[in-house]
């Protein structure tokens, strides 16, 4: 955390009678019961009082507060218990916002302030309580949730802005537009809290949370001269060893209080190494990394007989030629208990010595997923990556069988339906085959890791190292681990 001159004093003793005083615990959690005051940690203490620093005409010396925390540090209690001071303490006619690339997390520290409010009579008392405002009726101030379409935020007057999981900004709008807004204000703060994240946006570009974090290392060092801005960061060196404690503790000043050891020693072991150095170590990465532990995917081999007449999902990755095509099943579980059950069909991969010209049997494809459904007249749904495989899907649901449209390249579906994946490897909660082709296309993904959240890609376009049975896994998995409608095939077609 980089010191600030104090010598005008602060309004952080305030705060922080403030945040004992009034601020609750909103769930259970390592530092206490819902419903329990806060009790702010000597470190949070330290950058309350320099984040509200004043200048000689003794109004806020900041204007812009940058703070990277690793996850669960308390940063959502610690800024729930910043916008509430701000609210009731503020300026009158104050315009407090919760801004975030979602709106649902935007809510978060939001819904979280309702919570306080509600159990305090003495807060509760002072407030109209909204939907998405929180009005205090004495001082005209309010508290407002926001999100990214920025387009639609022009004309605020904020007062103060809390700002979270800023890694997370598509791109500067909405951060721009919130700095500007507080142009009229005397003594406006724009309270910013973040994780790392990588690097670059899917512009490529600098992503708006490291451009903020160069900027304040140069204001750090003195490149630039900027009273105005003041960032506190904790961050692990970066060619510090992820698994080790003395990593942990340099990027979490609540380690051990906040959060507990045993915790990252298990998510260490479950956590792709990206993902552990940004949530938790508070690095910045690149953009893509390797998917799944070394080794985990082999340890989940298993000889699982299915019967005929299990409940079964179909994941389809087709290609003309280059790829791959394969089709993946996946048992559907009966319960939470049951582990599904994961095996390649059969894939058409274009083999070395093959011409040039070499496409895949398009009706040959087809008549190996009737044969499939055929033989397991329980298969509840064949999940397409419909990308030009129209055609074939057309002539399948013509003969009555339940085709469904899954698109591998909506970034939201894939990243959600990798995560699931993901979880269940880790926690051992599937098992597979051992078929080696499926094997080879998981340990050809790579990470993709941006501000929609990560998932699997390509090493490159041009890569040969294909992945597409491991697409047609991560479709098939997800269905089949959703819920579904209970959808028999027509007699008919048997």
């Amino acid at each position: 955390m980089t010191p600030t001159d104090l010598q005008y004093g602060s309004k952080g003793a305030n705060a922080i009678d403030f945040i004992n005083t009034f601020v609750t615990l909103t769930k259970d959690s390592v530092a206490g019961n819902a419903g329990e005051l806060i009790k702010l940690r000597p470190w949070q203490e330290q950058l309350l009082t320099e984040t509200l620093a004043l200048d000689k005409d003794g109004l806020f010396a900041t204007r812009t507060a940058l703070i990277g925390l690793a996850r669960k540090q308390g940063k959502s209690a610690l800024m729930t218990g910043m916008g509430l001071w701000f609210l009731f303490n503020g300026d009158d006619g104050g315009e407090v916002y919760s801004c975030a690339a979602e709106k649902e997390q935007a809510r978060i520290t939001f819904g979280d302030a309702r919570k306080i409010i509600e159990r305090e009579p003495e807060l509760a008392g002072m407030c109209n309580i909204y939907r998405d405002v929180i009005e205090v009726p004495s001082s005209g101030s309010i508290w407002r949730v926001l999100s990214a379409e920025a387009y639609s935020k022009e004309g605020l007057n904020a007062s103060a802005v809390i700002f979270d999981e800023v890694h997370a900004l598509p791109n500067r709008e909405l951060w721009d537009v919130m700095q500007l807004s507080m142009a009229s204000r005397k003594q406006p703060m724009m309270l910013a809290t973040t994780t790392c994240g990588v690097k670059t946006d899917s512009t490529g570009q600098d992503s708006t949370a490291y451009q903020l974090y160069q900027y304040g290392q140069k204001v750090a060092r003195g490149e630039i001269v900027d009273d105005s801005f003041y960032m506190a960061w904790w961050e692990a060196p970066l060619d510090a060893d992820h698994k080790l404690e003395s990593t942990w503790i340099a990027a979490n000043p609540g380690y051990g209080d906040l959060n507990s050891k045993a915790d990252f020693e298990s998510m260490v072991k479950r956590t792709p190494e990206s993902e552990f150095r940004t949530k938790r170590c508070n690095q910045w990465v690149s953009s893509q990394n390797t998917w799944l532990p070394a080794g985990v995917w082999d340890s989940l081999q298993a000889d699982v007989g299915v019967d005929d007449f299990a409940d079964v999902v179909l994941g389809v990755d087709g290609s003309f030629n280059g790829d791959t095509t394969a089709i993946v099943a996946v048992t559907v579980p009966k319960s939470k208990d049951e582990k599904p059950h994961v095996w390649l069909v059969q894939a058409w991969e274009k083999q070395p010595n093959d011409p040039d010209d070499w496409r895949v049997d398009t009706l040959e494809v087809e008549q190996a997923i009737i044969e499939f459904a055929q033989k397991h007249p329980n298969t509840k749904e064949i999940a397409f990556d419909p990308f030009r495989w129209q055609r074939t899907m057309q002539a399948l649901m013509d003969l009555g069988l339940p085709v469904v449209e899954f698109p591998s390249t909506s970034a939201r579906r894939m990243v959600g339906a990798c995560a699931k994946v993901y979880d269940s490897v880790t926690e051992a909660t599937l098992t597979h085959d051992g078929d080696p082709l499926l094997a080879r296309h998981i340990d050809n993904c790579k990470l993709k890791i941006d501000n929609l959240g990560p998932r699997i890609v390509k090493e490159s376009r041009a890569s040969s190292r294909r992945i597409d049975a491991a697409v047609a896994f991560v479709i098939a998995y997800d269905r089949a681990t959703s819920k579904l409608e209970t959808m028999a095939l027509p007699e008919f077609f048997f």
